[in-house]
């Protein structure tokens, strides 16, 4: 039997410093992407011009540049790649995820198993201390919150992939958010569960990514975190289990904020 193919969708948004890490890291893998599919949604720096650079020093690498103009956002930017990918499986990363080199290959691996419609994995943070710890501590994390919500497994959106049939199946019902105030990965968790749809976690499926969103003040890390609460009251949510992300991050962000502070002092 074929392996599937693996599509991999990034949505990008004035990412001129962060996309072509990205792309270059999905180019070097040890069992190659059908695609690489950089989505951009209205950028007003050199994103375009990083991405056609690239087209022109690997001119066989699949790297396919689109274009999403009707509307400014995240979903809408991820929806469109995700309806122009044609491989078997569609990897959604974030502009300033760097994956590891083996990542396609553990994708293909995980949906070898024909049961599994969706899949995970943990990340390295590559602008904190003790990387390698940290993804170790990454991944316990994710594999315990994995046995405490049961079969209610939840994708992460910097690091995650679902077969093309299972987004064919939900994509007409996946939020919109317009006033951006939902998880956008929590989303498509839910509506996966609501048709059934397993979704696996694999320790093996690993990808680098920054770890900027500990810049923000704590009144937006609040309120970003505050996302799954909203996400979880617009799906009628009451589960305690599938809080638990929610007040992991939470709990760990003082400490968190003060290593990335001393991290920018060092630099």
């Amino acid at each position: 039997m074929a392996l599937p193919s693996v599509s991999i969708v990034i949505p990008a948004y004035n990412e001129e410093d962060t996309i072509k890490a990205s792309v270059v890291a999905a180019l070097h893998q040890t069992v190659p992407a059908h695609e690489i599919i950089v989505v951009d949604n209205k950028s007003t720096d050199g994103t375009a011009a990083v991405v056609h650079a690239l087209q022109i020093t690997y001119p066989d690498a699949p790297i396919v540049y689109l274009k999403q103009d009707a509307l400014q956002g995240l979903i809408p930017t991820r929806n469109f790649g995700l309806d122009h990918a044609t491989g078997d499986v569609i990897g959604r990363i974030d502009a300033d995820s760097v994956l590891e080199p083996t990542w396609v290959e553990a994708v293909t691996m995980v949906f070898e198993d024909p049961e599994v419609g969706a899949s995970t994995g943990p990340v390295i943070y590559y602008d904190m201390p003790l990387r390698r710890f940290g993804h170790k501590a990454d991944d316990a994390l994710r594999r315990a919150l994995v046995r405490v919500t049961k079969e209610s497994h939840l994708l992460f959106g910097s690091n995650m992939a679902l077969r093309r049939s299972a987004w064919e199946l939900i994509r007409d019902e996946a939020c919109l958010d317009p006033d951006d105030e939902l998880h956008e990965d929590i989303d498509l968790s839910l509506h996966l569960h609501a048709h059934d749809v397993r979704i696996a976690y694999s320790s093996d499926m690993v990808t680098g990514m920054s770890a900027r969103r500990l810049d923000d003040s704590p009144r937006e890390f609040y309120s970003y975190v505050m996302r799954f609460e909203r996400t979880y009251d617009r799906h009628k949510v009451r589960s305690l289990t599938l809080r638990a992300p929610m007040a992991i991050f939470l709990s760990a962000y003082p400490a968190l904020k003060v290593m990335r502070e001393v991290t920018q002092l060092q630099r």
